[in-house]
């Protein structure tokens, strides 16, 4: 396979979001028609592999192919009956405590790569993807209701230190924001 659909492979496969043809080109340095080319071609090594190319408009992904479903559905419900690890707590926390929060302001927060933590606590309804429409910083993410209820509170205002906590961000050059 050439460079370029190796390399749009490996990065697609990393950042596990949607990114614009536009991004590509700027990230590769090249012209949208060659990611294009690039992505057509990877599109066809991907057909008899385990996970597909998706497209919505301009962007795309990877994604894992329909006939994994089953399986990983077996793996997404024994996912969701184990208790939420340490990592996913402390992810929970940040969401909770500066939420809407991007995925690397998580990850610069804790110090450690947290797609995973992120994955689980979305599929078990306790964060929720929000996107910010005309920003930059692209997709954030909140904490729900259902995560109120799992910690055993009612606001967010009743976490432990939550008003010390804000006016600490307040005076990092974080504005004060709300969970909901």
């Amino acid at each position: 396979m050439p460079f370029l659909e190796t390399h749009i492979e490996a990065i697609l496969f990393y950042v596990t979001e949607p990114m614009s043809v536009g991004e590509l080109a700027c990230l590769f340095a090249c012209t949208t028609a060659e990611i294009e080319i690039a992505l057509t071609a990877l599109d066809a090594a991907l057909a008899e592999r385990g996970v597909r190319l998706v497209r919505i408009g301009e962007s795309v992904e990877l994604r894992a192919a329909r006939e994994a479903a089953p399986l990983i559905e077996k793996l997404r419900q024994d996912e969701l009956s184990r208790e939420l690890s340490r990592a996913s707590l402390e992810t929970l926390a940040v969401v909770l405590y500066q939420g809407p929060v991007t995925r690397s302001e998580i990850e610069y927060i804790r110090g450690v790569q947290s797609q995973s933590s992120i994955r689980l606590l979305a599929g078990r309804g306790l964060i929720q993807k929000i996107s910010e429409y005309g920003s930059k910083r692209g997709t954030f993410y909140r904490a729900t209701t259902e995560a109120l209820a799992h910690v055993g509170l009612s606001r967010v205002e009743e976490l432990p230190d939550y008003e010390k906590t804000q006016a600490v961000l307040k005076q990092n050059g974080r504005e004060e924001v709300q969970a909901f």
